[in-house]
């Protein structure tokens, strides 16, 4: 399978890169499946309904969420109603929404689409380590499930790598999100899982990880916030991770994508 997985969208220049590029992406490279981290597409803050839609239509097959999950309090409802919007499974029992969802791939395909939360430096959930057991053995690899993708929203890259090694053999990608500043390490883990510590995010990063700089640079040196954030204007790049996994649901190859502003472009050279 020919997979993509697309970092964190921040605000309208985030989601104006994912509708002019990922449409010809899915053709041009005949992707199989693509998820899509939303939880920063609303102003930087969560993700209506609307725009769940939006992403849909520009060609993700689910959106994951994180730790914004419910700014836009509309999530807590419209999630219901949304069978590909997966937040952190590790959330409370008794939270709306799903934190896992079997989603038929392009290719017919079954693809199990997990998303788990850190929690050093983060609220303090339920065990991600725990959770992403159950998930994956209610769902196993090559059993239940052609292909499994995994969102680790996490803060700290110490957890990111152990939650990657926790998973490898069992998930045929592991991406880390929530830092929004893509890392170099992207790899095919010993198992066969494709792993990176953060993908990075679609939005402009002439700011502070997609806000305006000026709110932030007041925060770090006056301590003292004047203004709530705004994401950041100007050019925007796409950012994410390509996976081709084999028939076991393997990773066999990965590339980083980024596409578009600031960042040195970077595409996959086997498809």
């Amino acid at each position: 399978m020919r997979i993509l997985f697309l970092g964190d969208v921040v605000g309208r220049v985030g989601r104006q890169m994912v509708n002019e590029h990922l449409p010809a992406l899915r053709a041009r490279w005949a992707l199989d499946f693509v998820v899509v981290n939303g939880e920063n597409s609303a102003g930087g803050f969560g993700i209506t309904e609307a725009i769940y839609d939006e992403l849909l239509a520009a060609g993700a097959d689910a959106v994951t969420l994180g730790n914004h999950a419910w700014d836009q309090r509309e999530a807590l409802v419209f999630i219901e109603r949304a069978p590909r919007l997966v937040r952190p499974a590790n959330f409370p029992a008794g939270t709306p929404g799903r934190g896992a969802a079997l989603i038929e791939a392009q290719n017919g395909a079954q693809v199990l689409v997990v998303n788990m939360m850190g929690r050093v430096f983060m609220d303090q959930l339920d065990d991600p380590f725990a959770g992403i057991d159950r998930e994956l053995d209610a769902c196993p690899l090559g059993m239940a499930a052609d292909a499994i993708l995994v969102d680790f929203h996490a803060e700290v890259t110490s957890e990111k790598q152990a939650f990657g090694h926790w998973c490898d053999g069992r998930a045929s990608i592991v991406v880390g999100t929530h830092t929004h500043v893509p890392t170099a390490d992207h790899r095919i883990l010993p198992g066969g899982t494709a792993y990176q510590t953060d993908v990075g995010m679609c939005g402009a990063y002439d700011g502070v990880i997609g806000m305006d700089k000026e709110e932030p640079l007041r925060r770090f040196t006056r301590k003292i916030g004047s203004s709530r954030f705004e994401p950041a204007t100007g050019p925007g790049t796409l950012a994410g991770l390509a996976v081709e996994t084999d028939a076991a649901g393997r990773a066999v190859r990965c590339a980083p994508v980024r596409i578009g502003g600031a960042l040195n472009e970077a595409v996959p050279d086997f498809w």
